[in-house]
C-alpha cells in the first residue's frame, strides 16, 4: 500500500546549476544527513548523484537527481531531450516488492532496475506511458 509521497524528484545538469533554484532562489534546505556534499549519494542504476532538499518543516522533500559524466542512462536521455525539471513522484510503502507486484498487476509497467545480490528491490520505477504520464 502506498503510505505517502516521499519525494518530488527533479533532473539537474549539475550540482551547481540546481543548487542555484533549489538553495539560492526558492531557499531551500539541503538534506545533508540524506544526501552528504559534494557528491550526495550515487544511485548506480540511473548513473546519477542524488540530492536532498527539504520545504519548511521537512515534512516535503525534493530529490535532485545530477547524471554522472558520459552516462547514458535514463535520466541522462530525460535531461538531454526535456531540459532541467520535474521527472518523477516518490512514493513511500510498507513493503516495496508487494507494492511493485500489486501496481503491475494493476497494468503498471516496471522499468527494470538491477536488485541487491539477493534479489531484492532498491525501488521500482513505472513508465510514465502506463502511469498517467507521470514516472512513479
Amino acid at each position: 500500500m502506498l503510505l505517502s509521497i516521499d519525494h518530488v524528484g527533479i533532473v539537474a545538469p549539475s550540482l551547481e546549476q540546481g543548487w542555484e533554484v533549489m538553495v539560492d532562489h526558492l531557499g531551500l534546505t539541503p538534506d545533508e544527513g540524506r544526501s552528504p556534499l559534494p557528491d550526495g549519494v550515487f544511485f548506480e542504476p540511473e548513473q546519477a548523484h542524488a540530492f536532498f532538499f527539504t520545504v519548511g518543516g521537512g515534512e516535503t522533500r525534493i530529490e535532485m537527481l545530477v547524471p554522472a559524466p558520459g552516462s547514458v542512462s535514463g535520466t541522462a536521455r530525460f535531461l538531454e531531450r526535456r531540459g532541467p525539471g520535474l521527472h518523477h513522484l516518490g512514493f513511500l510503502c510498507e513493503d516495496l516488492d508487494a507494492e511493485a507486484e500489486r501496481l503491475a498487476g494493476q497494468g503498471l509497467v516496471e522499468i527494470e532496475l538491477p536488485r541487491t545480490a539477493d534479489g531484492r528491490r532498491t525501488a521500482a520505477f513505472f513508465h510514465p506511458a502506463t502511469a498517467g504520464g507521470i514516472l512513479t
